[in-house]
């Protein structure tokens, strides 16, 4: 997902949508992308906060299990190799299948809800880590993708997209 331009034109369109629907949610494009700068500055990663949650003034991530800084390091590494193998899983024979496959189990059934502070600026939205297609293959949700990792001027662009008619 954070490879926006290496998408194809419908992939494109789909993320610009779900992203979109989430950033209205969250009370629109500027509130949504506050969030997400004030989540990359934030220094330990907030997503290894003890208390499972990450607050700013426009509103909460919340979920509901304690992610450890280790998976989290085996998280941000395999993701990277993710749109190569159009896969999150390596092949059963890497060496870093079983690790990878564990911190798959572990963060799959965590969900995540993002709220705004104000109810009149929407009903926030919620979601999971990962998509699972089938037992070899697993695809890392653009939302959580966009959310905690991507450079928020990849967001910016992809929420800015006009589809080709």
């Amino acid at each position: 997902m954070c490879d926006f331009n290496t998408l194809t034109d419908e992939e494109k369109k789909l993320h610009h949508e779900k992203l979109l629907q989430c950033a209205n949610n969250f009370g629109g494009k500027n509130f949504f992308l506050q969030l997400l700068e004030a989540i990359r500055e934030t220094k330990p990663h907030p997503l290894t906060a003890g208390n499972s949650e990450f607050s700013i003034e426009l509103g909460t991530v919340t979920w509901n299990k304690v992610i450890f800084n280790d998976k989290l390091q085996l998280l941000i590494k395999a993701r990277t190799n993710e749109s190569k193998q159009d896969n999150f899983l390596p092949q059963p024979d890497e060496k870093s299948y079983k690790k990878i496959l564990n911190v798959v189990r572990t963060i799959k059934p965590v969900v995540f809800h993002v709220t705004p502070a104000q109810k009149e600026d929407g009903p926030g939205f919620f979601f999971q880590a990962f998509t699972i297609i089938d037992k070899n293959k697993t695809k890392l949700n653009p939302v959580f993708d966009a959310l905690f990792f991507c450079s928020v001027d990849t967001v910016k662009k992809v929420l800015n997209y006009t589809p080709k008619v």
